[in-house]
């Protein structure tokens, strides 16, 4: 087993690339649909998807790709498994494992991920599908008050017994416990939130047994309330955010995957490398982009057989852009580039 879960972090944890995360739940990506005047029916679903997973070249940046339920059983064009064209690049599929959150009884205003019963089941039948890692996502809201002791604890719970039983499966876990942007809320707040959080995570994960080195972590950036009047540069998010992780993740744990959590594109490239060249570090540190990845893409596409060119090329710059921000070489003059 633990060969299995080796072969697949050694595979996702690749100097120079990262891991695009494609499992948008049915709401969310109706939303982004409907910014660009496309219906979020299945085939343009899967027709996004399929774009997505044969874009040329993607898998010189792209490690691996997260992957939602519906997506397992898709075909590309050409009758391909999704999984299988994701695979052909050298990028190993996983899947979103999660139910989604709800409000946590009692402690208003915070909220639990749940999706924990018969997990160990549509594990077998992910596996069957190709996929080899999954995520699960725990969601904290900040405020002065907020997250309450009570979330802190019953999400790094979830997040540990999600964990066990991936490991138990076979499965390699990625462990997303994100610290939502939205708000007013200061940088030292965000950081305060960001250590109380992980510390919770990691005491849960030894508690259950996860071997941290058959693990990822996908944590958010230490970042200010997005309606924060005073935004921070990207050294000092890259500051915070080291300081925050050196006080909580041991080094056992072989990759740190950023989400992007609302950042701009722009944003969230120039972050991820302001913190490489502060290296080296004791993990590896790169993407676990969805919208930052993405975003770009979906609007070069426009629902349209005509521009899946355009849009691959859209994706494969950002995916370029971030690889060499995970490796800090990354540079703002590379946005306008055309390469």
């Amino acid at each position: 087993m633990s060969t299995e879960l080796q072969a697949t972090v050694d595979a996702l944890v690749q100097k120079g690339k990262g891991i695009l995360a494609a499992d948008e739940s049915g709401p969310t990506i109706a939303k982004r649909f409907k910014a660009i005047g496309v219906e979020s029916t299945e085939e343009n679903r899967r027709a996004w998807r399929s774009l997505i997973l044969s874009a040329p070249g993607l898998g010189q940046f792209i490690s691996g790709i997260i992957l939602y339920e519906e997506t397992l059983s898709q075909r590309s064009g050409e009758g391909e498994a999704l999984p299988q064209l994701a695979a052909r690049q050298g990028i190993v599929p996983g899947i979103k494992v999660d139910a989604g959150k709800i409000p946590l009884a009692l402690a208003p205003g915070d909220e639990i991920t749940q999706g924990l019963d018969g997990l160990a089941q549509r594990l077998d039948g992910y596996k069957q599908h190709g996929a080899r890692f999954a995520k699960w996502r725990a969601v904290y809201n900040v405020s002065d008050v907020l997250p309450s002791r009570a979330a802190i604890e019953a999400n790094a719970e979830a997040l540990a017994r999600y964990a066990a039983i991936c490991q138990a499966q076979g499965v390699v876990p990625i462990v997303e416990p994100e610290v939502l942007i939205d708000g007013d809320h200061t940088l030292a707040r965000c950081a305060e939130v960001t250590q109380a959080v992980l510390h919770e995570v990691f005491h849960a994960l030894h508690r259950h047994r996860v071997a941290l080195e058959h693990m990822l972590l996908k944590p958010s950036m230490v970042v200010p309330g997005k309606t924060h009047a005073q935004q921070a540069a990207p050294a000092e998010v890259a500051a915070e955010t080291l300081r925050v992780l050196r006080r909580t993740v041991p080094a056992a744990v072989p990759g740190i995957n950023f989400l992007s959590g609302g950042q701009s594109p722009a944003e969230a490239t120039a972050n991820l490398d302001a913190m490489n060249r502060l290296g080296p570090h004791p993990w590896s540190l790169s993407f676990s982009y969805g919208r930052a990845l993405q975003d770009t893409a979906m609007q070069a596409w426009q629902g349209q057989l005509a521009n899946v060119r355009q849009a691959q090329d859209a994706l494969q710059k950002r995916a370029r852009l971030n690889a060499a921000a995970s490796i800090g070489k990354y540079d703002a003059s590379m946005e306008s580039s055309t390469e």
